[in-house]
């Protein structure tokens, strides 16, 4: 498995040290059928008709797979096409859903496609976010400490690259409807979220509110 030449030195905001990380590059199926379903999601669901599938990422998501392993995280998103497991979503596009990130429960940092391509993983909010998805989140497999410090890396990570201006959880995704960055055509196309979870989002923003973020906006 290849890993990114760059090893990514941040100051440690759960430590007074300095935390040393790798990316391990670990791709998902990026082929021309994919680049196909993903321009064209881009155009059906959100009016926007570009030549790529690339973002200008404004806002990162945080997820849980609520798979309990990586290998069967990482197949949930490996094909470009989106499985029968997933038909309430099916008709809105083929596209199957992804992530820019995947974290395993030990806290190791997959990343699964570069950042400025848009994944499927937020409903509206594709065109401009980021994800990081995180193995488990099940009462059998809760998120772990590892994962948490592995997240606020990549929100410092991320937030030192890009103008980033939101950090949210997929819970709160619906509060952005009406809002300048949401673009969802269909009123109706909507799925209730819990991920990553109430706690774990505080623990992040704590840890990473130096960066002065946008407060998720509310109804």
């Amino acid at each position: 498995m290849k890993k990114f030449g760059l090893v990514l030195l941040v100051l440690g905001t759960l430590s007074s040290c300095k935390i040393q990380r790798e990316l391990v590059d670990r791709p998902i199926n990026f082929d021309e059928e994919r680049t196909t379903l993903t321009k064209e999601y881009l155009l059906q669901r959100y009016n926007l008709e570009q030549e790529t599938p690339e973002i200008v990422p404004k806002m990162i998501v945080l997820h849980w797979t609520a798979i309990p392993t990586l290998q069967k995280s990482f197949e949930a998103f490996e094909k470009s096409t989106l499985p029968n497991w997933r038909p309430d979503i099916n008709s809105v596009s083929g596209l199957n859903v992804s992530s820019q990130f995947l974290v395993d429960q030990d806290g190791t940092i997959y990343q699964l496609m570069p950042e400025t391509t848009m994944a499927r993983h937020v409903i509206g909010l594709n065109h401009c976010a980021i994800g990081i998805e995180n193995v488990g989140g099940t009462k059998e497999t809760p998120l772990t400490r590892k994962q948490l410090k592995a997240n606020i890396f990549l929100v410092d990570y991320l937030a030192t690259k890009y103008s980033i201006e939101y950090v949210i959880g997929h819970y709160e995704y619906t509060l952005f409807e009406g809002h300048p960055l949401w673009l969802e055509v269909d009123d109706g196309y909507r799925t209730e979220k819990t991920d990553p979870g109430v706690d774990f989002m505080k623990k992040v923003r704590e840890a990473t509110k130096r960066f002065n973020f946008k407060p998720v906006p509310s109804k």
